[in-house]
């Protein structure tokens, strides 16, 4: 008799061989740091600004992300090509900065769960309906790639390390931090009005440039409720950095530092923004259509009928070029509102 599993054994050795590396391999990176602090005495790594990545960290890094990525796996939320991507993402996000790491928790978990809400109605509008959204190598480097490179630029530039949003004492920090909240509100915005809106909306959306009624599904199509829970999509994200914040960076350091309540507005005007940006571009740049059987496609074909857009992104395309976008201005419009 054939075992049916024999396709999922992938999902099981795969973490349990890399959870039994992690600690070697946390310490082989923590030996690496010290020996390249020692061999370059010109730079003060061992400053404030450049301090020697401490083994917990490594570990941190290393561990955290290979809990989520067994998390993902089981709970469909990714593919094999997409957790091995998302660990990469995971390692250089955790190690710059615990706060990114908490804005990419809270984009994944609630995003998978809002992916995960009212499956069953989403199965008859989509006809690339997906069980928990099984996101692959694709979609994670579209949804994280921005952050990837603002996390590797924060530890050339800056270090590691938890510090508060200052963009006078500290602004090169602050600017990186932000496109990275910013890069994962966004998604988290676009996520959950995608998601939740068509799943909690009565009635059709309508197409964000001219404001006609479309149908459910269709790419530029928004509703009031989806306007809605993007921008609490981005608030989430914004909360999950402020109390990070909070309780990782020293206290001292606080008082001597602006409000960091203001993280939180940042966050949903990124996540808002974002599913905006998002909507623009998929109802100009993406095409939809509606086949004969009242579902929305992205190709023209026969018995296609076109809603809008034309065929030049897709829909992986959008979703990087949003967070991008949102990554790069929300910082300047954070240090102009900055008190």
């Amino acid at each position: 008799m054939r075992n049916y599993n024999d396709g999922n054994k992938s999902h099981v050795w795969l973490p349990v061989l890399l959870s039994a590396f992690a600690i070697p391999l946390s310490m082989l990176f923590w030996i690496i740091n010290v020996i390249y602090s020692i061999l370059t005495p010109d730079v003060e790594y061992n400053s404030e600004e450049h301090p020697v990545i401490s083994p917990w960290r490594w570990l941190a890094s290393i561990v955290i992300p290979i809990l989520f990525a067994i998390w993902g796996l089981k709970r469909r939320s990714l593919n094999l090509s997409g957790a091995l991507l998302g660990l990469f993402v995971g390692f250089f996000v955790t190690i710059s900065n615990y706060a990114h790491l908490s804005c990419l928790i809270a984009f994944f978990v609630t995003s998978t769960l809002a992916t995960k809400f009212g499956a069953k109605k989403k199965k008859k509008l989509e006809i690339d309906f997906k069980e928990g959204g099984q996101r692959n190598w694709v979609q994670v480097l579209c949804n994280g790639g921005m952050a990837l490179q603002l996390a590797l630029l924060h530890l050339l530039d800056v270090g590691c390390g938890e510090r508060p949003i200052d963009f006078v004492k500290d602004y090169r920090s602050s600017w990186l931090s932000i496109g990275i909240l910013g890069a994962f509100s966004c998604c988290n915005g676009d996520t959950w009005a995608s998601e939740l809106g068509t799943t909690l909306g009565n009635g059709d959306p309508f197409l964000i440039t001219t404001r006609k009624k479309v149908l459910r599904g269709t790419n530029g199509g928004v509703s009031w409720i989806g306007l809605i829970m993007s921008l609490l999509g981005g608030l989430t994200v914004g909360i999950f950095y402020y109390f990070t914040v909070l309780y990782t960076v020293d206290s001292v350091i606080l008082q001597q530092a602006p409000p960091q309540w203001p993280i939180i507005i940042i966050g949903g005007i990124g996540g808002f923004f974002g599913s905006f940006l998002d909507s623009i571009l998929g109802a100009t740049l993406q095409y939809s259509g509606v086949n004969e059987f009242s579902q929305i496609v992205e190709r023209p074909g026969k018995g296609v009928r076109h809603i809008c857009g034309r065929q030049i992104l897709d829909n992986h395309s959008v979703n990087l070029l949003s967070s991008i976008g949102i990554a790069l201005t929300l910082p300047g419009l954070a240090n102009c509102i900055w008190p």
